[in-house]
Protein backbone atom coordinates (compact mmCIF):
# COMPACT_ATOMS: atom_id res chain seq x y z
CA UNK A 1 0.00 0.00 0.00
CA UNK A 2 1.29 3.20 -1.07
CA UNK A 3 2.31 5.97 1.56
CA UNK A 4 0.03 8.89 1.32
CA UNK A 5 2.17 12.22 1.61
CA UNK A 6 1.15 15.55 2.36
CA UNK A 7 3.99 18.76 1.57
CA UNK A 8 4.12 21.66 3.08
CA UNK A 9 5.45 24.92 1.16
CA UNK A 10 4.90 23.18 -1.93
CA UNK A 11 5.24 25.72 -4.00
CA UNK A 12 8.73 26.67 -2.82
CA UNK A 13 11.81 26.14 -4.37
CA UNK A 14 12.73 22.80 -2.65
CA UNK A 15 8.71 22.04 -2.09
CA UNK A 16 8.60 21.77 -5.88
CA UNK A 17 11.59 19.19 -6.35
CA UNK A 18 9.74 17.33 -3.32
CA UNK A 19 7.01 16.79 -4.73
CA UNK A 20 8.39 15.73 -8.26
CA UNK A 21 10.63 13.01 -6.12
CA UNK A 22 7.15 12.08 -4.44
CA UNK A 23 5.14 11.30 -7.69
CA UNK A 24 8.15 9.66 -8.80
CA UNK A 25 8.48 7.33 -6.60
CA UNK A 26 5.91 3.63 -6.82
CA UNK A 27 5.80 3.87 -2.87
CA UNK A 28 4.78 6.88 -2.24
CA UNK A 29 1.61 8.96 -3.42
CA UNK A 30 1.47 12.72 -3.55
CA UNK A 31 -2.30 13.67 -1.79
CA UNK A 32 -1.86 17.33 -1.07
CA UNK A 33 0.60 20.44 -1.82
CA UNK A 34 0.06 22.87 1.13
CA UNK A 35 0.92 26.36 1.29
CA UNK A 36 0.60 29.08 3.70
CA UNK A 37 -3.16 29.91 2.31
CA UNK A 38 -4.16 25.98 3.10
CA UNK A 39 -6.64 25.48 5.82
CA UNK A 40 -5.61 23.08 9.23
CA UNK A 41 -7.30 20.19 8.35
CA UNK A 42 -5.84 19.53 4.76
CA UNK A 43 -3.69 17.14 4.32
CA UNK A 44 -5.05 15.49 8.03
CA UNK A 45 -5.22 12.05 5.93
CA UNK A 46 -1.81 11.75 4.74
CA UNK A 47 0.59 9.33 6.73
CA UNK A 48 3.62 11.50 6.26
CA UNK A 49 4.25 15.35 6.34
CA UNK A 50 6.95 16.72 4.80
CA UNK A 51 7.43 20.45 6.00
CA UNK A 52 9.68 22.54 3.69
CA UNK A 53 7.83 25.83 4.42
CA UNK A 54 9.09 28.66 6.44
CA UNK A 55 11.25 28.84 10.10
CA UNK A 56 8.17 30.86 11.52
CA UNK A 57 4.97 28.18 10.56
CA UNK A 58 7.17 24.62 10.80
CA UNK A 59 7.60 24.08 14.26
CA UNK A 60 3.43 24.52 14.95
CA UNK A 61 3.23 21.84 11.25
CA UNK A 62 5.11 19.53 13.08
CA UNK A 63 3.12 19.54 16.36
CA UNK A 64 -0.14 19.27 14.82
CA UNK A 65 0.81 16.18 12.84
CA UNK A 66 2.32 14.35 15.80
CA UNK A 67 -1.40 15.08 16.97
CA UNK A 68 -3.22 13.64 14.43
CA UNK A 69 -0.24 10.36 14.71
CA UNK A 70 1.35 11.26 11.43
CA UNK A 71 4.55 11.13 10.56
CA UNK A 72 7.03 13.85 9.56
CA UNK A 73 10.61 14.76 7.50
CA UNK A 74 11.19 18.37 8.06
CA UNK A 75 13.84 19.98 5.31
CA UNK A 76 13.00 23.47 7.06
CA UNK A 77 15.70 25.01 8.26
CA UNK A 78 15.61 27.18 11.92
CA UNK A 79 15.80 23.38 13.92
CA UNK A 80 18.84 24.64 16.16
CA UNK A 81 19.97 22.11 19.68
CA UNK A 82 17.89 23.91 21.66
CA UNK A 83 14.42 23.29 19.52
CA UNK A 84 15.39 19.94 18.70
CA UNK A 85 16.16 19.08 22.15
CA UNK A 86 12.17 20.70 23.08
CA UNK A 87 11.10 18.77 20.04
CA UNK A 88 12.48 15.47 21.17
CA UNK A 89 10.58 15.00 24.38
CA UNK A 90 7.26 16.51 22.02
CA UNK A 91 8.35 13.08 19.65
CA UNK A 92 8.22 10.65 22.70
CA UNK A 93 4.91 11.55 24.35
CA UNK A 94 3.24 11.47 21.36
CA UNK A 95 5.17 7.87 20.47
CA UNK A 96 5.43 9.50 16.69
CA UNK A 97 8.66 9.83 14.37
CA UNK A 98 10.14 13.08 13.00
CA UNK A 99 13.65 13.34 10.87
CA UNK A 100 14.73 16.90 10.63
CA UNK A 101 17.26 16.98 7.46
CA UNK A 102 19.03 20.39 7.36
CA UNK A 103 20.19 19.73 3.81
CA UNK A 104 19.35 16.97 1.44
CA UNK A 105 22.56 17.11 -0.43
CA UNK A 106 25.05 14.07 -0.01
CA UNK A 107 27.92 16.40 -1.02
CA UNK A 108 26.89 18.38 2.28
CA UNK A 109 26.19 15.89 4.21
CA UNK A 110 29.70 14.87 3.64
CA UNK A 111 31.24 18.07 3.57
CA UNK A 112 29.61 18.22 7.60
CA UNK A 113 30.89 14.93 8.22
CA UNK A 114 34.61 15.87 6.94
CA UNK A 115 34.59 18.89 8.80
CA UNK A 116 33.64 16.95 12.20
CA UNK A 117 36.46 15.04 11.58
CA UNK A 118 39.02 17.51 11.22
CA UNK A 119 37.16 19.41 14.05
CA UNK A 120 39.50 18.13 16.66
CA UNK A 121 42.66 19.57 15.56
CA UNK A 122 42.59 22.49 15.00
CA UNK A 123 41.86 25.82 17.45
CA UNK A 124 40.89 27.84 14.61
CA UNK A 125 37.50 27.14 12.89
CA UNK A 126 35.20 29.70 10.85
CA UNK A 127 32.43 28.96 8.63
CA UNK A 128 31.31 30.80 5.70
CA UNK A 129 28.07 29.93 3.65
CA UNK A 130 26.41 31.86 1.03
CA UNK A 131 22.93 30.86 -0.56
CA UNK A 132 20.19 32.49 -2.85
CA UNK A 133 19.19 36.42 -2.02
CA UNK A 134 15.42 34.76 -1.22
CA UNK A 135 16.78 32.12 1.61
CA UNK A 136 14.99 34.00 4.41
CA UNK A 137 17.14 32.77 7.40
CA UNK A 138 20.38 33.02 8.13
CA UNK A 139 23.27 31.70 9.56
CA UNK A 140 21.41 28.82 6.91
CA UNK A 141 20.40 25.43 9.01
CA UNK A 142 23.32 23.25 7.42
CA UNK A 143 25.71 26.05 8.88
CA UNK A 144 24.22 25.98 12.32
CA UNK A 145 24.41 21.93 12.35
CA UNK A 146 27.98 22.18 11.31
CA UNK A 147 29.13 24.12 13.90
CA UNK A 148 27.16 22.11 16.06
CA UNK A 149 28.81 18.95 15.36
CA UNK A 150 32.01 20.48 14.90
CA UNK A 151 32.00 22.00 18.90
CA UNK A 152 30.94 18.90 19.59
CA UNK A 153 33.30 16.58 18.06
CA UNK A 154 36.02 19.20 20.22
CA UNK A 155 34.42 17.94 23.52
CA UNK A 156 34.31 21.15 24.75
CA UNK A 157 37.60 22.47 23.76
CA UNK A 158 37.14 26.29 22.74
CA UNK A 159 37.77 27.59 19.31
CA UNK A 160 39.86 30.40 19.07
CA UNK A 161 37.89 33.32 17.72
CA UNK A 162 39.73 36.82 18.56
CA UNK A 163 37.85 40.03 18.47
CA UNK A 164 34.12 37.67 18.26
CA UNK A 165 32.51 40.46 19.85
CA UNK A 166 32.65 42.67 16.51
CA UNK A 167 29.76 42.28 14.40
CA UNK A 168 32.11 41.72 10.84
CA UNK A 169 33.33 38.63 13.23
CA UNK A 170 29.94 36.62 12.12
CA UNK A 171 27.38 34.78 14.51
CA UNK A 172 28.60 33.07 17.08
CA UNK A 173 27.34 29.09 17.05
CA UNK A 174 28.43 26.63 19.19
CA UNK A 175 31.51 28.99 19.94
CA UNK A 176 32.05 29.15 15.88
CA UNK A 177 32.45 32.53 13.69
CA UNK A 178 29.48 31.53 10.99
CA UNK A 179 29.57 34.47 8.14
CA UNK A 180 26.07 34.38 5.78
CA UNK A 181 26.23 35.71 2.33
CA UNK A 182 22.98 36.30 0.08
CA UNK A 183 23.66 36.48 -3.47
CA UNK A 184 21.93 36.58 -6.93
CA UNK A 185 23.62 33.61 -9.30
CA UNK A 186 24.11 31.44 -6.01
CA UNK A 187 22.43 28.07 -5.13
CA UNK A 188 24.43 27.49 -1.65
CA UNK A 189 27.75 26.80 -0.99
CA UNK A 190 29.49 26.65 2.61
CA UNK A 191 33.07 26.79 3.34
CA UNK A 192 34.90 25.44 6.33
CA UNK A 193 38.16 26.70 7.22
CA UNK A 194 40.47 25.28 9.78
CA UNK A 195 43.47 27.16 10.90
CA UNK A 196 46.53 25.75 12.68
CA UNK A 197 50.36 26.80 12.72
CA UNK A 198 51.79 27.01 8.93
CA UNK A 199 48.97 25.34 7.17
CA UNK A 200 44.58 25.91 6.71
CA UNK A 201 42.66 23.38 5.62
CA UNK A 202 39.13 23.68 3.81
CA UNK A 203 36.84 22.01 3.27
CA UNK A 204 33.93 23.29 0.34
CA UNK A 205 30.83 21.99 -0.97
CA UNK A 206 28.57 24.03 -4.06
CA UNK A 207 25.29 23.09 -5.13
CA UNK A 208 25.03 24.22 -8.77
CA UNK A 209 21.56 23.02 -8.94
CA UNK A 210 18.46 21.71 -6.94
CA UNK A 211 18.92 18.43 -9.00
CA UNK A 212 21.68 17.84 -6.04
CA UNK A 213 19.05 17.33 -3.36
CA UNK A 214 16.96 14.66 -5.16
CA UNK A 215 18.83 11.16 -4.04
CA UNK A 216 18.59 12.45 -0.82
CA UNK A 217 15.06 13.51 -0.77
CA UNK A 218 14.36 9.57 -2.20
CA UNK A 219 16.49 8.65 0.83
CA UNK A 220 14.82 10.47 3.44
CA UNK A 221 11.29 9.60 2.38
CA UNK A 222 12.46 6.11 2.49
CA UNK A 223 13.57 6.37 5.83
CA UNK A 224 10.83 8.46 7.38
CA UNK A 225 8.22 5.74 5.76
CA UNK A 226 8.72 3.58 8.77
CA UNK A 227 10.80 5.18 11.63
CA UNK A 228 9.90 6.30 15.22
CA UNK A 229 11.41 8.73 17.51
CA UNK A 230 13.12 12.15 16.60
CA UNK A 231 16.05 11.51 13.55
CA UNK A 232 18.32 14.55 13.09
CA UNK A 233 20.35 14.74 9.48
CA UNK A 234 20.96 12.61 6.69
CA UNK A 235 23.93 11.53 7.90
CA UNK A 236 21.72 9.36 10.28
CA UNK A 237 19.84 7.70 7.35
CA UNK A 238 22.72 7.07 5.59
CA UNK A 239 25.12 5.88 8.35
CA UNK A 240 27.77 8.53 8.35
CA UNK A 241 26.44 9.89 11.93
CA UNK A 242 29.19 7.78 13.66
CA UNK A 243 32.23 9.63 11.53
CA UNK A 244 34.18 11.62 12.53
CA UNK A 245 34.45 10.33 16.00
CA UNK A 246 38.45 10.37 16.86
CA UNK A 247 40.06 6.79 17.39
CA UNK A 248 42.84 8.85 19.94
CA UNK A 249 42.41 12.45 21.89
CA UNK A 250 43.50 15.01 19.57
CA UNK A 251 46.67 16.30 20.27
CA UNK A 252 47.22 19.49 22.12
CA UNK A 253 47.35 23.25 21.31
CA UNK A 254 50.97 23.15 22.77
CA UNK A 255 51.70 19.94 20.40
CA UNK A 256 50.62 21.62 17.19
CA UNK A 257 52.40 24.68 17.89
Amino acid sequence: MSQRVAVTGATGRLGSLVCEVVEAHPEFELIARLTSASAPDEGAEADLVVDVSHPDASEAIVDRALRRRQRVLVGTSGWSADRLAALAGRVDSAQGGVLVVPNFSLGSVLGTALARIAAPYFDAIEVIEAHHPHKVDSPSGTAVRTAEQMSEARAGAPVAAPFAEQPARGQLVAGIPVHSLRLAGVVAKQEVRFGGPGEVLSVVHDTHSNDAYRAGIHAALEFAATMTGLTVGLDSVLGLAELGTPAAPAPTAEQRA
